[in-house]
């Protein structure tokens, strides 16, 4: 697993994208006292779900890999020249 540039901002720039995926299609309504680490579980397994990002193996699936996972997937949406990437 390749580390990003930017990874910790990325990934929470993509925790707020997530949620607002997640939000607007209906699927959950999170609580302002809900985890970051609940949050990335939740939008990593809907992302999954809705084929949007490919499947880490189970015994593959960690905190870390899941936040690398939808950093990645944010990354991919932004402009080429963002300054996060």
């Amino acid at each position: 697993m390749k580390k990003l540039k930017h990874e910790a901002e990325l990934t929470k720039e993509a925790i707020v994208a997530g949620v607002k995926y997640v939000e607007e299609r209906g699927a959950a309504v999170f609580e302002p006292t809900d985890s970051a680490a609940d949050k990335i579980l939740y939008i990593y397994r809907l992302l999954v779900h809705d084929k949007v990002i490919q499947p880490l193996p189970e015994d593959q699936v960690s905190q870390k890999t899941m936040r690398h996972r939808i950093a990645l997937w944010y990354a991919r949406q932004l402009p080429e020249d963002h300054p996060l990437l």
